[in-house]
């Protein structure tokens, strides 16, 4: 084996697949790296770092420039076994004094730039997600108070390739130029083999109809998982979690010789689900806005509205305008209508199917006319 991968090994799933660390948590290592030789005036070479999800990691410093005005260094991405376009780039940090009190956060060549509304950055700002700003803040004002250090100090993160490789994602499309997005809510990869996930979701439905349910819930991951129990009050040992491939979930159901299964999703994938797409991952197909807007216009918008939606970034801004238009109840009625023909569709006369769509904001949006009835046979354990 590579002894460079034995090196970067920091844990494996399950299934024997090894974990990486994120853009995120090489920018907030970067910055406490730099930030630590900027004060202490000497060169390091590994920086130790605790990501969100408590794996502590001691990450290889590269690239290393001092000058007495300020330090600049780097710490590359490691994807271990997700397919990663970013995988092996270095991620910089440049960390200098500066007036005032506060930490100037910034993105330099290759992080992109956020040009249209509905994205957590502001038009304009780096392309920085709200968990990386706050680990590369915490990390920095921690090296700070070390050195005794209560002035300003500026952290300008950058990423040499980043604008090409950005090509290679959905930035352009969200309206983010000129490079990546610096991202991460855990700080660490969780890899995501097909194979491994599909087998998981298998499992996990096996053992539920072993124990003697023939009824169960399949949400997609722990915004559904939330939602079901912290709005829904169900028992979450009820539920299997199916990712994006909803497909392949209504398909282990009739294998297993289920005779009941609700889905339960966020709009942002159930969307999807309303024009056939039965693998919601973004790199398989991506119609949020056009089922939005088609049925917007069935239900009577008009020109400008349907414009409106399709330009939305997210189906949070477009649920927001069907809202204010007075839209959003027909809208979610002959969406929900759609959802319920392709899953009968995928699931065969053998198999009752149902779906429930919600979003954080509006809570439940729409649900197939037998959700109800699906749910109460779950709640019973019903064979």
């Amino acid at each position: 084996m590579d002894k460079d991968i034995v090196s970067r090994e920091i844990g494996r799933t399950r299934s024997g697949l090894r974990y990486g660390w994120t853009t995120g948590s090489c920018a907030a290592a970067a910055a406490k790296a730099a930030a630590q030789m900027l004060f202490a005036g000497e060169e390091i070479r590994q920086v130790r770092l605790m990501t969100p999800k408590g794996i502590e990691l001691y990450l290889d410093v590269e690239c290393v420039t001092q000058t007495p005005e300020y330090t600049e260094c780097a710490v590359r991405k490691y994807s271990g076994d997700d397919p990663d376009v970013t995988d092996g780039l270095l991620v910089f940090a440049k960390v200098e004094r500066c007036g005032g009190d506060q930490i100037l956060l910034d993105g330099g060549a290759g992080v992109g730039r956020v040009t249209k509304p509905g994205l957590e950055q502001k038009i304009g700002q780096a392309a920085i997600n709200k968990v990386p700003r706050k680990m590369i803040a915490e990390e920095v004002e921690g090296v700070c108070r070390k050195y005794g250090y209560c002035g300003g100090v500026k952290v300008l993160i950058s990423i040499p390739g980043g604008e090409e490789t950005a090509k290679k994602t959905f930035n352009p499309r969200l309206g983010i130029t000129g490079g990546l997005s610096v991202l991460g809510t855990s700080g660490i990869v969780e890899p995501m083999s097909e194979k491994a996930l599909t087998d998981t979701i298998y499992l996990e439905m096996k053992m539920l109809h072993e124990s003697g349910c023939a009824y169960c819930y399949a949400v997609p991951g722990n915004y559904g998982i939330d939602f079901l129990t912290e709005s829904m009050g169900i028992d979450p040992d009820l539920a299997v979690k199916c990712s994006n491939y909803v497909g392949e979930t209504i398909d282990d159901a009739r294998l297993l010789g289920m005779k009941g299964l609700l889905l339960i999703g966020h709009v942002g994938k159930f969307i999807k689900l309303a024009a056939g797409v039965m693998n919601t991952h973004s790199r398989q197909a991506d119609c949020r806005m056009e089922v939005f807007a088609s049925h917007a216009a069935m239900a009577g918008a008009d020109a400008d509205t349907v414009k409106a939606v399709m330009a939305c970034l997210n189906t949070t801004e477009a649920v927001r305008i069907l809202k204010k238009k007075g839209l959003l109840q027909d809208v979610m009625k002959t969406v929900t209508e759609r959802i319920s023909f392709y899953l009968r569709q995928r699931a065969g006369e053998e198999l009752e199917i149902g779906a429930v769509v919600f979003s954080s904001e509006e809570g439940i949006l729409g649900q197939t006319e037998n959700a109800a009835r699906l749910s109460e046979k779950i709640e019973r354990r019903q064979q």
